[in-house]
């Protein structure tokens, strides 16, 4: 039976699904990473590729995934007090920021290479670790790398390292505010800006005032804090000597609350697993690490190490968007095939192929550079001197371009939040602040100039390796050496982007097929185009080393 207003007529299929790429769930990120790979033999690690393929797996998994969605879609929240008005200063994080944690913890990637009886080449292999898990969420990288980071910079107070250090080097996931003594494993954070000096941290106005037992009493506001939750800070202030590093932990050893108080968690413009705060010393307790008026210097090892961290988190980032990327125009077919065999598209997924094999080729360079800089290969330190905050400038400044670009591949798909490439790309430009903007890490370049010029041998040793066998790259490394004779303030950025450039080349030529080297070799040492695809180069051979497969 008809009812009055019903038809016979069935209606048309409106909302029928076809033509859109299918989730990259599930796929192995390191098999689709060639350059990696290479890198790794490269440096004599080749048996640690098929250590770091569980965890890889893992990174391109859809629960993974999911739970770095999550993360960023429930962000932390700050409670200051319970609900009978004490004060307590705790940080609330959804479920699946303390799953990712965890797995990062119990793969080492927070501490591994301190260890006394770490493998040759550990540095190595977490930097590949730390690069392939942070391609699942970029966040909850803050932690892990502030606690790699703290290490070295507590060994200058062999006692505190003695207590801290096993701690900080547990594989266990541990948190919440309990005295560190109590606890299977330890997470670092580190308080050093203010609101008047930023970068400047001679600036600060913190003090810490020396007490009878050796320990001082803080007071002071600090503007950026990362990783407020964590059980330790390593954080700045003004002593009797001089502005000193100092040992902050949020409980003390007799299970009282330090006095730390967290005002307010930064509303950042990504990030957003990731808690950044604004806190208080109000009378906190904190134990000197290394000499009084120091503290720059005390600070250093750790300010390396987490600017290493920048050039593997913003290489990850690109090669996260680039998978996303290489994935979708493999399966989005327009007039009448794929995207990925229509020219120009080829010729932007290539270009942006070049700039991740050239940023992760350079980073594992540098992180073997620490492995044998840690063995006491001194011309290695300072390679790394140099060629650090030059790479943390430049490839963290890539990055949101690349990213940009990846972004657009998809179209309007791209734009949306539930593709994951928005989250990317509001990431991306904290790199490029974090540890030093670009100005500050490209004066930093000539500060390493200027005050140790021996470093530059190093570095054309390094470069030389591969001279005579490009007249382009020659030409570069010409123009390099004569820029480095007279290196001026106004010409830091200048300088840093032709330095890891040349480097970048370098290691292309020596390590990778002739096709990536020559399209790299086309695209940024020839000056044909300042935007990714402009020059029209296309590489199958790029195109088929970085599209996800699956089985």
């Amino acid at each position: 039976m008809t009812l009055p207003g019903e038809s016979d007529v069935v209606s048309p299929v409106t909302h029928e699904v076809s033509n859109q790429s299918p989730p990259l769930d599930d796929f192995d990120p390191l098999d689709c990473d060639p350059a990696l790979r290479e890198a790794l033999a490269e440096h004599g690690q080749s048996e640690a590729t098929e250590l770091l393929r569980p965890l890889a797996r893992q990174a391109g998994s859809a629960t993974a995934r999911e739970h770095g969605r999550l993360a960023n879609e429930h962000p932390p929240v700050l409670h200051s007090h319970d609900r009978y008005g004490h004060r307590i200063d705790e940080v609330e994080f959804h479920p699946s920021w303390h799953w990712l944690m965890d797995r990062a913890v119990s793969e080492g990637l927070h501490a591994a290479p301190w260890a006394p009886d770490a493998p040759e080449g550990a540095h190595l292999r977490r930097a590949a670790g730390f690069y392939l898990w942070s391609q699942a969420e970029a966040g909850h990288g803050c932690p892990i790398s502030m606690t790699f980071a703290a290490v070295p910079a507590l060994r200058h107070s062999p006692d505190l390292a003695e207590a801290y250090e096993p701690g900080l080097r547990a594989t266990d996931y541990d948190f919440g505010l309990r005295p560190p003594g109590e606890k299977s494993g330890l997470l670092a954070g580190m308080s050093m800006t203010e609101k008047q000096g930023g970068s400047d941290v001679r600036a600060n106005t913190t003090t810490a005032e020396p007490l009878a037992d050796g320990s001082y009493r803080i007071v002071g506001h600090k503007w950026f804090t990362s990783a407020p939750m964590n059980d330790l800070f390593l954080t700045l202030a003004n002593t009797p000597g001089g502005l000193s590093c100092l040992l902050v932990p949020r409980v003390l050893p007799d299970g009282t609350r330090n006095a730390v108080r967290l005002q307010r968690l930064k509303d950042k413009l990504g990030n957003k697993s990731n808690a950044s705060a604004e806190l208080e010393y109000t009378g906190a307790i904190g134990w000197l690490v290394g000499e009084e008026g120091r503290g720059v210097r005390s600070i250093i090892d750790m300010v390396s190490m987490t600017r290493m961290d920048c050039v593997l988190g913003s290489a990850a980032n690109m090669r996260a968007a680039l998978s996303e990327a290489a994935h979708h125009v493999a399966h989005r077919a327009a007039f009448g095939d794929t995207l990925n065999r229509t020219p120009l598209m080829r010729a932007v997924i290539s270009d942006l192929a070049v700039e991740s094999e050239a940023a992760v080729g350079l980073a594992m360079r540098l992180a073997a550079a620490i492995d044998r800089g840690q063995r006491g290969n001194r011309a290695e330190l300072d390679l790394l001197r140099l060629a650090l905050p030059a790479t943390k400038y430049y490839v963290c400044k890539r990055a949101p371009t690349v990213i940009a670009e990846a972004l657009e591949c998809l179209g309007g798909n791209g734009y949306v939040e539930e593709s994951g490439l928005p989250r990317l790309y509001r990431e991306a430009p904290l790199l490029s602040i974090w540890e030093g903007s670009g100005n500050v890490t490209a004066l930093d370049t000539l500060r390493a100039l200027h005050k140790r010029p021996d470093t530059v041998e190093p570095l054309l040793a390094e470069l030389d390796r591969a001279a005579g066998q490009d007249e382009r790259y020659d030409h570069q490394l010409r123009r390099l050496r004569d820029e480095l004779t007279e290196p001026r303030p106004e010409r830091a950025r200048a300088l840093s982007e032709r330095l890891v450039l040349t480097l970048q080349a370098s290691l292309l030529l020596r390590t990778a097929p002739a096709e990536v080297a020559e399209t790299f070799l086309t695209t940024r040492l020839d000056g044909e185009g300042h935007t990714l695809g402009a020059t029209g180069t296309r590489s199958d051979v790029l195109l088929d080393r970085v599209t996800p497969r699956k089985d």
